[in-house]
């Protein structure tokens, strides 16, 4: 990296010179003084009436959730548990406005955030820890934030902030900024061993341990490892590695120096759509394809599991797809805050670096019988002059097709259908630094002046197609198909080559200025503003592909058109420069009731791939957002309610099509909606809670899409989840639940692949034990309901009957054991 040093330094310096400065001073007694993690209610008041978060604000001790003037949703260590996400992104479910398709598996999910429009992944969600972003762009091709994390029991908490003053600090994300919150040691010490097992032989192993070292210094270790066959059977490991995250806290005389580090070593298969029988009505449920249950079964085999790629004249790939979309990653991270006569310092850096590879089947056109898809290459084949001419002058009239594991005759009825393996290797770092200094140096007026810089690269070598032609049904074989007058259409199961070879190296530099005012009018009513404004360097190598004949052969078809690198690159180098500004206040109207209201600009810069894309003068995408909304907690009764508007300029749209071509376009769009989380407590340990939001959005100066819905995501979604407890002597039971409710979306900007609305039933029950032992059994999509979380991305339109898209996980069962220490 090309990072500038006195950023590098800065966190480092300062804390360094400040934990010299008070290494004799006396050492509060209780070490647990940050107001963030040791509120607890007032007698009589429920949990959360003192609930302090610290996303989104510049206290350095955060604030009061209720007094917050943003939407912010958090969970604590139980609550997490409860939620039972199958990955990072799957825990986004219990955040209102923002809706997760966590489908694909451990990682590669598509996230959307109040209405704004996506094309796929998670363009508008950052994921960070101890409040510093894992890598500052929250999307790149074949790359979403979320994962790049996992979660295990080194976590205390999460915060996810929608909107709000999210344009003015540390990245500038407009959208959701979900802040992971790591455990520290204390005191006393604690431990913690949980051993997992569930639905597709899922064993895992979780481990925590944290106490005092020394006078003054804290240290915690933990992490998991895991191995899972997958609610999917591939026949092979869905689901196999690990982490460990380790911390040393040392606590300040009015301060705190915090080092912590992580490392993950994990393989995760990724999956894409399966076939499916179409609705024969508007809004109506696809069916199952005959032979291939959509909950439960995978288009990956044994058989397929190897796989050899040809990516130029003799050179040959050889791939593992149990690889599959994995991470091996390191991050190591420092958070410093210190007040020093008045002045407030905090600092918050980050090294990450790793690899993030993308290795899986992404599935395109509709299965047809094997008969016709002879029939098809016959007419192919013979239309081609230079093929004819290879067979002497002879044209095919008949072909035969054997199954490449045995040499088996395929039958002419057998469902057959041509999918890719896509590799893309993806090397990543980043550096990350943000310097925040505030003080009250008017009466009632507390400033915050803040620095951010951020240094981070992506290295990308892509073969995308590869297509193999393989029976529509779970775990499927693939096929070799010849003509009778030698003419190879699919040799050692390949039937297409890569149609999109890239190596391209990008990398930026972000350096950010912004100040922030926080005016406390008088007890009730306090408002705040702020203006960022931020450079961007980037500059980049995106190589130029060719079309090649890999063997000179034109009778083996397979790999007549392949893409290879031709050698020559087309330089890239843009600079841009943006503000971004917020307004908001908020009025007590008592208490534990208040109201807020606020508004921001922000934006997105076009990312790596958004220019090659797009070209160097890819437009920024400008986001303005109007939010109102009131918070109210009791014993009894609690609800956080926000209104909100945005618009969109400046869109980037982008889809790869089954055939290797590349649709781009630019638009905006506009929505509004409401975010709700209520919940009653009307009698002792029994609460109900209702959580989610409704929202309309529609595409504005979208050519022929104009006024359409915004794609893949629902009008109404919401989850109603009722908890008892029940104490006993020595212990307690809480039985919990959640109906979730999904809304029919569109899997397309043209409105034409509709995805029907869909429901979940999820439960669960605790038994807890004395202080040590703890057991939990939970369930979820009980019911097995077929839902739905994307349609065929790479067909524009309705499609045929036979479709593809990609269904939610069936019934899956875990059940653990806890023993705390």
């Amino acid at each position: 990296m090309n990072c500038n040093k006195p950023f590098r330094l800065s966190a480092i310096t300062i804390a360094m010179m400040t934990l010299l400065s008070q290494a004799q001073a006396q050492v509060a007694s209780n070490p647990d003084t940050n107001a963030a993690t040791t509120a607890t209610a007032a007698p009589g008041k429920a949990d959360e009436v003192q609930q302090v978060v610290v996303t989104g604000n510049a206290r350095n001790g955060g604030q009061r959730k209720i007094d917050a003037s943003y939407s912010i949703t958090t969970a604590n260590e139980e609550q997490l548990k409860q939620a039972a996400p199958s990955s990072t992104a799957d825990l986004l479910k219990i955040v209102p406005g923002i809706y997760a398709e966590s489908s694909g598996g451990n990682a590669g999910a598509n996230i959307g955030v109040r209405g704004f429009p996506i094309d796929g992944d998670a363009p508008f969600v950052t994921i960070q820890m101890n409040g510093s972003p894992l890598f500052p762009p929250p999307t790149l091709s074949f790359l979403e934030g979320s994962s790049l994390f996992r979660i295990d029991d080194t976590i205390e908490r999460v915060e996810v902030l929608r909107g709000g003053p999210s344009p003015i600090f540390s990245n500038g994300q407009p959208g959701a900024t979900m802040n992971f919150l790591l455990k520290k040691g204390r005191d006393v010490a604690e431990g913690s061993l949980r051993a997992t097992v569930g639905t597709g032989n899922l064993r895992r192993i979780d481990g925590y341990y944290s106490g005092k070292i020394a006078d003054g210094w804290y240290g915690s270790i933990g992490g998991f490892y895991r191995v899972a066959q997958g609610v999917r059977d591939g026949q092979y490991p869905a689901d196999q590695g690990g982490q460990i995250t380790t911390s040393v806290t040392r606590k300040l005389d009015q301060g705190e120096l915090t080092f912590y580090a992580r490392t993950v070593n994990d393989k995760n298969t990724f999956y894409t759509g399966v076939p499916l029988i179409s609705a024969s009505s508007a809004g109506g449920k696809p069916t199952a394809f005959p032979g291939f249950d959509p909950l439960t079964g995978s288009l990956y085999s044994n058989e397929l599991r190897n796989v050899a790629l040809e990516v130029g004249p003799g050179q040959v790939l050889n791939k593992d797809l149990a690889n599959g979309r994995g991470l091996q990653a390191n991050l190591f991270g420092v958070d410093f805050s210190q007040s020093i006569n008045g002045w407030n310092i905090s600092n918050k850096l980050n090294h990450f670096s790793g690899d993030a590879p993308t290795l899986a089947i992404f599935t395109g056109n509709s299965p047809v019988s094997m008969s016709s898809y002879i029939n098809s290459a016959i007419s192919s084949a013979n239309g081609q002059a230079n093929v004819v001419a290879a067979a002497g002058g002879k044209q095919a009239v008949s072909g035969t097709a054997t199954y490449l594991n045995g040499g088996a005759a395929v039958a002419g009825d057998q469902q057959v259908m041509s999918a890719g393996i896509w590799s893309v290797e993806k090397k990543l770092s980043s550096f990350t630094d943000e310097l925040r200094i505030s003080k009250e140096i008017v009466k009632d007026h507390t400033f915050t002046a803040g620095l951010y810089y951020a240094d981070y690269s992506s290295k990308d070598m892509w073969y995308l197609g590869n297509s193999v032609l393989m029976t529509a049904t779970a775990n499927a074989r693939p096929i070799n198909v010849q003509l009778n007058n030698g003419v190879i259409v699919s040799g050692n199961g390949h039937d297409g080559a890569s149609f999109y070879t890239l190596n391209e190296n990008f990398s930026a530099q972000n350096t950010a200025f912004y100040l922030a005012d926080e005016w406390k009018i008088n007890d009730r009513i306090r408002v705040d503003a702020g203006v960022r404004t931020e450079n961007r360097r980037l500059n980049g190598v995106i190589s130029n592909p060719k079309s090649v004949d890999l063997d000179n052969n034109p009778l083996t078809l397979y790999n007549n058109s392949a893409s290879v690198l031709s050698g020559s690159n087309t330089p890239v180098d843009r600079s841009d420069n943006e503000v971004s500004y917020t307004l908001g206040g908020n009025y007590k109207v008592s208490e534990n009731f208040s109201l807020f209201a606020r508004l921001n600009s922000g934006f997105a810069l076009p990312q790596f791939d958004t220019i090659r894309d797009n070209g160097v003068n890819a437009p920024v995408t400008k986001v303005k957002q109007y939010e109102i909304g009131l918070k109210s907690v009791s014993e009894y009764f609690s609800a956080y309610l926000t209104f909100f508007h945005n618009t969109f300029t400046g869109l980037p749209f982008q889809q790869f099509l089954a055939d290797g071509r590349n649709v781009n376009a630019i638009g905006g769009s506009s929505g509004s909606g409401l975010e709700f989380e209520v919940a009653a407590r009307p009698v002792k340990n029994f609460q109900i809670s209702l959580s989610g939001a409704y929202q309309k959005s529609k595409y504005e100066n979208y050519g022929t899409n104009t006024g359409n819905e915004v794609k893949r995501q629902p009008k109404l979604q919401f989850r109603l989840s009722p908890s008892y407890r029940i104490p006993f002597d020595n212990g307690d039971i809480k039985l919990y639940g959640t109906y979730t409710h999904v809304d029919a979306r569109f899997a397309d900007a043209e409105n034409q692949q509709s995805l029907p609305k869909y429901y979940t039933l999820d439960a669960g029950i605790l038994v807890g034990l004395g202080d040590n032992l703890e057991f939990r059994l939970v369930g979820t999509n009980l019911t097995n309901q077929l839902g739905l979380t994307e349609g065929n991305s790479r067909v524009i339109g309705s499609g045929s009957s036979v479709v593809f898209a990609r269904p939610i996980f069936g019934r899956a069962i875990e059940a653990s054991v806890l023993y705390r220490f």
